[in-house]
């Protein structure tokens, strides 16, 4: 598992880490402790290879509630908890050189 995370931090280099900052910023799973900052990157790494399919920040909702029901069941909320939270990674997937990039 940290091997396959490593590998999407080096693909996916600083945008990774912008993801992870959003994630533990708006805190949806309330798990935010000031000092765990790392917490979220196992989600963030399923998120990212999905990106590349989304064409709007409600198809990034979609990706990114799904992907906190994997994670978290029950717990994840409803999809509306994941509104601001997609819309900023939509916005830093628009500014990322990525978006443009095809991976094999």
């Amino acid at each position: 598992m940290l091997k396959r995370r490593a590998a999407v931090k080096k693909r996916y280099g600083r945008f990774f880490d912008q993801v992870s900052e959003i994630l533990f910023r708006n805190d949806p799973i309330g798990i935010n402790f000031e000092d765990n900052t790392d917490e979220y990157e196992p989600e963030v790494e399923t998120i990212l290879p999905r990106l590349s399919e989304c064409n709007s920040h409600e198809d990034v909702l979609l990706v990114v509630h799904e992907e906190f029901r994997k994670w978290f069941n029950g717990d994840a909320g409803p999809r509306t908890n994941y509104t601001r939270i997609s819309q900023e990674i939509w916005d830093a997937w628009q500014r990322s050189e990525l978006k443009s990039k095809t991976w094999q």
